[in-house]
């Protein structure tokens, strides 16, 4: 743990700093951060042996952290929230035993957000910048106690204001921007499997398109202010750009649309499909970089995205989204990153003792189903993320009236 001023931070690409390309991105905006504000860079790295690693640098104020890569910071895919629901994937209870050890070979880092806890209190956000794409679950980091601090024990985004960082590509976006209110009327498709979704936005003025083509025209030609841009489809995920999509439409067909509303009223963009925060490295079409949604409807104009680091295809998982943009649209007031901190605070606290993690399998041997579905449950709220600003706000227009044009369901 060193003191260190920001403006003394070593620059990417330079001997002791971030290395350049994949990964390297220098989201330090050349000024000082304003109070209460912590960056953290998660940065590609190679350990002794040559293998996957990554490092830290973090600062806020004159406290700041800096993790080599090394033995304990190695890419770490069993901590991975997609591990989750997939076929043949990992009991939920062994993930969250996982995270635990990964979290407890973060001494360095640990330390340094305790200290800036202890400083800023509930006025701290955290940005996390990590251009790695080893989908390290940063909101679960295990934060331990400090007894002469005042600070306890817990979950990392369910004790601290969290958001997630990219290098957004073509843009020259450093850190993000403050943008204020997300606000105006909701513009979206639903395929038919989330229909319901559409019940969140009874109250207030929406557009709501059942077929893909006629809701891509209307991010183009919609000319009532958006404040949310709403998807609720399936999403796949590959191990190439090429596997990316949402709906019916891939990564690059959606890359292809101007989305000009985005850019004009910096609307809040979320993600209710699979996968939809998951990134690729995109060498395979010959460019050193991470691609993905979220990037996408960032350097498209959107003002912030709320996405998915995994599958949430199940009805219990749906309705967590729906819960979740529910309590979003009802507190105008409250920044969104606020009210993601609460739901999953209020998820460990329905969870109980973290100490207390359910067994795989009961003493007769069979598999604990209830223990690994209370697990889970705990996990999925920890899978929904925010690309953005930690103070914006959504304020969505009052009244259920619908626009004509396109073919919609509601």
């Amino acid at each position: 743990m060193t003191r260190r001023r920001v403006k003394d931070a070593p620059r990417a690409g330079g001997p002791s700093g971030p290395p350049a390309g994949l990964g390297g991105n220098d989201a330090r905006l050349g000024t000082r951060l304003e109070d209460g504000l912590a960056v953290l860079q998660v940065q590609r790295s190679l350990g002794a042996d040559g293998g996957a690693g990554y490092r830290l640098l973090g600062w806020c104020g004159d406290l700041s952290v800096s993790c080599p890569a090394g033995p304990t910071r190695r890419a770490a895919p069993a901590v991975r929230l997609a591990n989750l629901r997939q076929e043949n994937g990992a009991y939920p209870s062994e993930v969250l035993r996982a995270i635990r050890l990964w979290s407890g070979n973060q001494p360095e880092l640990v330390r340094w957000i305790n200290r800036i806890r202890s400083r800023h209190g509930d006025a701290l956000r955290v940005i996390i910048c990590d251009d790695t794409g080893y989908e390290l679950p940063w909101e679960l980091l295990w934060l331990p106690a400090d007894g002469e601090k005042g600070l306890s024990a817990g979950l990392l985004g369910a004790l601290v204001v969290v958001v997630r960082w990219t290098t957004v590509r073509d843009v020259g976006l450093g850190l993000p921007h403050r943008i204020g209110d997300c606000h105006g009327r909701v513009l979206g498709y639903l395929h038919k499997d989330m229909a319901d979704d559409s019940m969140v936005f009874t109250r207030y003025a929406h557009r709501l398109h059942l077929e893909m083509t006629p809701f891509l025209q209307a991010l183009d030609t919609e000319l009532d202010r958006t404040g949310l841009v709403y998807l609720g489809c399936h999403g796949g995920y590959g191990d190439s750009v090429t596997h990316l999509t949402l709906g019916d439409r891939t990564w690059a067909e959606f890359d292809g649309e101007t989305m000009l509303v985005l850019r004009r009223d910096r609307s809040l963009v979320c993600l209710n499909a699979c996968h939809s925060g998951r990134f690729v490295d995109n060498s395979a079409q010959g460019e050193e970089a991470l691609r993905g949604f979220a990037e996408l409807f960032l350097r498209k104009g959107a003002g912030g995205c709320i996405v998915t680091a995994g599958k949430v295809g199940d009805i219990e998982a749906r309705l967590l989204v729906r819960q979740l943009m529910h309590e979003v649209a009802a507190r105008p007031q409250s920044p969104v990153t606020r009210t993601l901190r609460s739901f999953r605070a209020r998820a460990v606290d329905e969870f109980g003792s973290l100490t207390d993690i359910p067994s795989v399998r009961d003493d007769d041997g069979r598999i604990d189903r209830i223990g690994q579905k209370r697990v889970l449950r705990l996990l999925s709220t920890f899978m929904f993320h925010f690309y953005g600003h930690p103070d914006t706000t959504l304020r969505l227009s009052e009244g259920g009236t619908r626009a004509a044009g396109g073919r919609e369901g509601w």
